[in-house]
């Protein structure tokens, strides 16, 4: 009866809404091969699609699959503040909605990270009585924890965007790992076809060695677009960070330079052994640790 009742209630609330709908989906980070199978049905079937991605042979392959596609890069422009183009994007999308069109946005990566149109433009799109919903897809942070052999469980994990970083001193825990993104546009919130200025790169360095030591690892990170390529995995000592190549893509991971010290009053509140917590390997990636602990584990 339970499930009647949903049901019924949910046949209800759709026929209150307007004719039209938007569902976002995202393109994953590898061409084509990180597209799940429920976004492409509805890339498909949609009757407008519109699409952000990054490169042009997923572009090609959303107009290929339905020709209504159109791209909404054109609203990015030299120098031109990333809002206005984002604000931009929402309308354009918002505009088929109320045609009553079933509409399709198709973003790069996971269409809900780092990805400011799509939000609102479900946001703006169900306040004005229309279904919207977004689809999950695969996000550069999933294939960094894939290509560095990350567990963000191990240790915990910390994900920034670096200019929000700074600008609003977020506090982090050196224990833990660190994430940054958009490193190499820090500062700079329009759009730019060539290289960024690396003075919010000379920033972040300066900042980041007031928590670590200068010589502590880091990795530059870049996932590959493409299955025949492999990622970018630079290691580098975080005081040399900015002077290291760096894209408007690349990422930032500091892995912990401490260990995070047991609570052993909340230990005995849980009822957890100490003592095989605090021989458990700190890092996935030192085998020589996780040896010693499993060999002592038999």
């Amino acid at each position: 009866m339970a499930v009647k009742a949903a049901r019924a209630l949910e046949n209800k609330f759709e026929t209150l809404m307007k004719p039209g709908s938007l569902t976002v989906v995202g393109t994953g980070i590898q061409f084509i091969g990180q597209l799940t199978l429920e976004a492409r049905a509805h890339i498909k079937q949609a009757e407008k699609v519109l699409f952000l991605v990054s490169e042009p042979l997923t572009a090609d392959w959303i107009r290929d699959v339905n020709p209504t596609a159109e791209s909404l890069y054109p609203y990015y422009q030299q120098g031109k503040a990333r809002i206005n183009s984002y604000v931009e994007m929402i309308e354009r999308i918002l505009c088929e909605v109320r045609k009553g069109l079933r509409v399709c946005a198709v973003f790069y990566g996971h269409p809900g990270v780092f990805v400011y149109p799509s939000h609102e433009a479900i946001t703006q799109a169900r306040l004005e009585g229309y279904g919207a919903k977004m689809l999950p897809g695969i996000s550069s942070e999933d294939c960094l924890f894939a290509d560095l052999g990350i567990d963000p469980a191990r240790t915990g994990c910390q994900s920034f965007e670096a200019t929000d970083f700074l600008i609003h001193k977020r506090k982090f825990d050196t224990g833990c790992s660190l994430i940054l993104w958009q490193i190499g546009c820090i500062g700079d919130l329009t759009f730019n076809v060539g290289p960024y200025d690396s003075r919010g790169l000379h920033v972040l360095t300066e900042y980041l060695c007031q928590y670590y030591d200068a010589a502590h690892p880091a990795i530059i990170y870049e996932a590959a677009e493409y299955p025949i390529f492999d990622p970018t995995i630079e290691h580098v000592p975080l005081a040399k960070l900015a002077e290291t190549q760096i894209s408007p893509i690349s990422t930032l991971y500091i892995p912990p330079q401490t260990t995070a010290a047991l609570d052993y009053e909340m230990l005995d509140r849980l009822g957890i052994d100490s003592h095989l917590l605090a021989s458990a390997p700190q890092s996935i990636n030192n085998p020589a640790e996780s040896k010693k602990f499993f060999d002592e584990l038999k």
